[in-house]
């Protein structure tokens, strides 16, 4: 049995540019790639003022999951007067339990992880699943690390499956390898090409933004989705990865 993961940040439902409001679009393109479970970042929980028609009604996380992922979970990060946004995660699987924690490390980036538990009925098997967006300075970014290797040490015993995703904002490189030596994970991009995917920005990916790690799971394929519809939706490009259970 297979299972495909992706992380992506939405950018709030607009395109590269930030002037088109394009959810419908992203949620076509989502739908085409088959993937079992998906990390999202900058998702809109609510929005109280909004003159765009092509707003759905509900929140941004169900609007995209509809049919497909009918389970989700959503922990709302950055909050404002009239909306707010965060992390979510849909799922074709069961989602057993769900929890947020706060790594904020200044008043002016809003910083969570959200933390799923899921079953995979088919094998009797639990995964964990977290989903992650870090600051853009190092320096929050190392008191962040300590704080998600606590949460999952935690959380997570040592033989249990575990995947992390999300938008580390991590253009230097150094926590890639914290999380590798440190926790020992596997990075899935950089279990096959020595280094994270290109994914930053969309329309000519150059930083390694985006990440997928896990643990005591097999990694059969990680690829990021470049080129069409992907460089014309998002600033960022999605990146999938393909595990044996």
């Amino acid at each position: 049995m297979k299972l495909k993961v992706m992380t992506y940040n939405i950018h709030k439902g607009f395109s590269t540019g930030g002037m088109k409001y394009i959810l419908r679009t992203i949620k076509e393109a989502l739908s085409t790639t088959a993937a079992d479970i998906v990390l999202l970042q900058e998702v809109v929980g609510q929005h109280h003022d909004h003159d765009n028609k092509d707003w759905p009604t509900e929140s941004q996380f169900e609007f995209l999951a509809d049919q497909l992922w009918s389970h989700y979970s959503y922990a709302k990060n950055a909050i404002f007067s009239k909306f707010h946004y965060g992390n979510a995660i849909l799922s074709r699987y069961p989602i057993l339990q769900e929890k947020h924690t706060v790594i904020s490390t200044n008043r002016f980036e809003q910083r969570g992880l959200l933390h799923c538990e899921v079953e995979i009925p088919e094998i009797n098997q639990k995964i964990h699943l977290y989903n992650v967006h870090l600051d853009l300075l190092k320096r929050g970014r190392r008191l962040q690390f300590k704080k998600i290797v606590s949460q999952i040490q935690s959380d997570v015993k040592e033989k249990e499956r575990f995947i992390m995703g999300g938008d580390f904002n991590d253009w230097t490189g150094e926590l890639n390898q914290m999380f590798i030596q440190q926790m020992g994970l596997e990075e899935a991009h950089t279990k096959f090409h020595n280094r994270p995917a290109k994914s930053f920005p969309s329309f000519f990916p150059m930083l390694t933004l985006d990440r997928v790690y896990s643990r005591n799971m097999n990694i059969l394929n990680c690829k990021p989705l470049i080129g069409k519809p992907w460089h014309k939706l998002s600033d960022h490009i999605p990146l999938m990865v393909e595990y044996a259970l």
